[in-house]
């Protein structure tokens, strides 16, 4: 399968709009096709919309952002992706007929992965040209901030498909999971269908509202299900035994009448009961409010949850160490070239980018923090091709900030163009000072300096060491070159 560089949008709407969002952000060029002319205004603004959520949730240096064209040619978008995301209405035969039409404009190596939240891939393979390259990737919303993506294979999907899918999901910061076998409605929806049929009981019934019964999750499993499923709770809840104490306990629970599987007839009554509940908890608040909302604890809880390298804090950690290794990775050519002594001498470009707007203070000015933040990503750039990367720090050693100088020579504003250029000023068995700039990349103007002293650590002794040899090899080599 081909490396996406281009993601294609079989129809828009709420999750195609999370999809574009997601994309976007994580450096992929993105193609939204739509019959629907109008839906061009409405999938740019959701983007828009995003943007604020997804700027908070890393910090991590980003590849340059992809760039969303639109287009109510569905075979043009098919030629032009690398990989294809469906997101039309959950009808099964529009679906087919769609997914056939535009197989026969991609090209066979383009994987076709289909949103749908309960329809089968095997049945969604008919008339495709290479059914093979067919998969269920369902999100959830917002597509831009939740990691999960159940992946599902029909009759004719190919093993490769679905490694091929999870590659490119994983690339784009999210959580691919691999359903065993196809079922009605996945895993996930269908254990939500379970909660809402419940829901639809006890408002039917005069039990309780919308809002008692959001309440019974916010403050109770709704907490711990951000990081532990249902199973290892009810694994915990069995003490020192765990789920075999717990069965044996509350398994007779499972003979009480305390559920019904069936859903209750949607009366009219109790439509009216379920829009009631849900605008007195909305409180005069708007769909778009609302959302702002929902995207700033989901950002907020996963970087908590990134602190303990747990649940979808785990998929962002990851996400940030590909995103660090990437940057390391651009910046690796021009830093080879100094070291071999190839060009003339000088500072090492090793950061480009772009001022975020959730950078600027209330001067309309970049903050002061985020100027060590972006030396702090330069240097890591510069330390990882010297060989202090992940395995080196996991060996017990790590080059420590000791002092940092800085000096504002001009100010950076909102989305101004920057890098980040350095110098690797001394080092010995334990030092290392460094010197870097920060220029505007128009016209290379200073927009700052600073001057940092790093010295090795042992970790496990908490004390200062003597470098790695390698290491101190490669840094004096750098030293030579940008003197």
């Amino acid at each position: 399968m081909r490396q996406v560089r281009t993601l294609g949008l079989l129809g828009t709407g709420v999750i195609g709009g999370g999809w574009a969002a997601r994309a976007l952000h994580f450096g992929i060029d993105v193609v939204a096709a739509d019959v629907n002319p109008q839906m061009e205004a409405w999938i740019r603004g959701a983007v828009a919309n995003a943007e604020g959520a997804l700027a908070r949730l890393t910090f991590a240096p980003l590849p340059p952002k992809g760039r969303l064209s639109f287009t109510t040619d569905l075979h043009a978008m098919a030629r032009e992706a690398d990989f294809i995301q469906e997101n039309i209405p959950e009808q099964l035969e529009l679906k087919q007929r769609v997914l056939a039409d535009v197989s026969r404009q991609a090209p066979a190596d383009v994987i076709i992965s289909s949103s749908t939240s309960g329809l089968m891939a095997s049945d969604l393979q008919r008339d495709l040209v290479a059914p093979e390259r067919l998969l269920v990737g369902h999100p959830f919303n917002p597509v831009y901030l939740l990691p999960l993506v159940e992946l599902v294979g029909g009759r004719q999907t190919s093993s490769e498909a679905i490694e091929a899918a999870a590659h490119f999901y994983t690339h784009i910061g999210m959580h691919p999971l691999k359903v065993r076998r196809e079922v009605p409605g996945h895993l996930t929806d269908r254990l939500q269908e379970a909660l809402w049929r419940e829901i639809l009981h006890m408002v039917n019934e005069d039990v309780a509202t919308t809002g008692e019964l959001d309440d019974s999750i916010i403050y109770g499993p709704g907490l711990r299900w951000a990081a532990m499923g249902t199973n290892l709770i009810y694994h915990l809840a069995g003490g020192e035994t765990g789920m075999r104490h717990m069965l044996r306990q509350f398994g007779p629970c499972l003979k009480w009448p305390w559920t019904k599987l069936e859903a209750p007839e949607l009366t009219e009554d109790l439509i009216d009961k379920m829009v009631a509940g849900t605008q007195e908890e909305a409180a005069g608040r708007s769909i778009r409010d609302l959302e702002r909302l929902r995207d700033d604890y989901l950002v907020a809880i996963q970087q908590v949850l990134r602190e303990y390298n747990i649940g979808a804090g785990a998929t962002l950690r990851a996400l940030e160490e590909r995103l660090y290794e990437s940057a390391a990775n651009r910046a690796r050519g021009g830093i080879e070239a100094a070291a071999a002594g190839g060009g003339a001498r000088g500072p090492l470009r090793l950061l480009d980018l772009c001022v975020r707007p959730e950078w600027i203070d209330y001067n309309g000015h970049m903050t002061d923090s985020r100027y060590l933040q972006l030396f702090g990503d330069a240097t890591d750039a510069l330390f990882r091709y010297a060989g202090v990367n992940d395995e080196y720090r996991r060996s017990g050693r790590a080059l420590y900030t000791v002092e940092s100088h800085i000096v504002h020579k001009s100010q950076a504003r909102s989305q101004d163009p920057l890098y980040v250029a350095s110098r690797v000023l001394e080092i010995d068995d334990k030092r290392v000072r460094l010197q870097h700039g920060l220029h505007q990349r128009s016209d290379d103007r200073l927009v700052a300096t600073a001057e940092q002293l790093y010295l090795h650590v042992s970790t496990s002794a908490g004390k200062v060491s003597s470098m790695d040899a390698a290491v101190r090899s490669r840094l004096a080599q750098l030293q030579t070159a940008t003197a």
